[in-house]
């Protein structure tokens, strides 16, 4: 199953958006999927105050874990996952036009129109990066 199906099953599930994304993201942050739906339960609706998108909450923390900054000696590791973040949230807005839950849902974007892409997005810049790691 894709990163795209899986997320948007997670989804129909009645999980969260940033649930759905980083737990269809498992096989690159190596989290189990109860770990990863746990971690990821608050952020759904914009960390529950309309804030940033979920999906993209999803998929910048499964892009922290397959990129891990974990020693605040490592300023390569730290360069490297502010790069990846940003470069995601660039082509978010660009994609949507912007990454905040409330005004998305203003906008009708379809929550799983944002978690597939945020889920696919994620996987592409994983797999563009990780011989890089």
């Amino acid at each position: 199953m894709s990163v795209r199906e899986d997320s948007i099953r997670l989804h129909a599930r009645g999980f969260n958006c940033a649930q759905s994304v980083l737990a269809a993201l498992g096989k690159y942050t190596g989290l189990e999927e109860a770990t990863a739906l746990s971690i990821s339960g608050g952020f759904g609706g914009g960390v529950r105050c309309g804030e940033i998108c979920g999906a993209a909450s999803g998929a910048v923390m499964a892009l922290g874990l397959a990129f891990p900054y974990a020693n605040e000696e490592d300023a390569a590791a730290k360069a490297r996952i502010a790069k990846l973040t940003m470069t995601f949230n660039r082509c978010f807005i660009e994609k949507f036009g912007c990454v905040r839950c409330q005004d998305l849902k203003s906008r009708g974007v379809p929550c799983d129109e944002l978690i597939a892409w945020a889920a696919e997005r994620a996987e592409e810049i994983i797999r563009e990066n990780i011989e890089q790691k």
